[in-house]
């Protein structure tokens, strides 16, 4: 019987969103699966991606990126109202501005 657990992956800095975005290149996200939950500051987004932790077994998995202390969200060129939209992620930049970071998806 396979055991069954979630994987976290926590990024405390910059090497660690690279790490996080290496993984997640070329995940499969639903545009209505972005989430902002304003009141918390929280950004989720669930996506399908390759196991890249895992060599042997390169299987698509489900997964969720969190984002905490998030102010604000906006999009570029990104049609919301398309509930069948699906994106792809290529990347995750980390910006610094002044004395706030600024964290920028990148999709195809």
């Amino acid at each position: 019987m396979d055991k069954k657990y979630l994987a976290k992956i926590i990024a405390k800095d910059s090497q660690g969103l690279k790490l996080i975005s290496a993984y997640c290149f070329e995940a499969k996200v639903k545009i209505n699966e972005l989430k902002y939950l304003k009141k918390n500051q929280i950004f989720l987004i669930f996506l399908q991606r390759f196991n890249r932790e895992n060599e042997k077994n390169r299987q698509e998995i489900n997964s969720i990126l969190r984002f905490d202390f998030i102010q604000w969200v906006k999009s570029k060129n990104i049609d919301q109202n398309d509930k069948d939209l699906i994106l792809e992620l290529l990347t995750i930049d980390l910006l610094k501005n002044k004395d706030k970071f600024e964290i920028n998806l990148i999709f195809n």
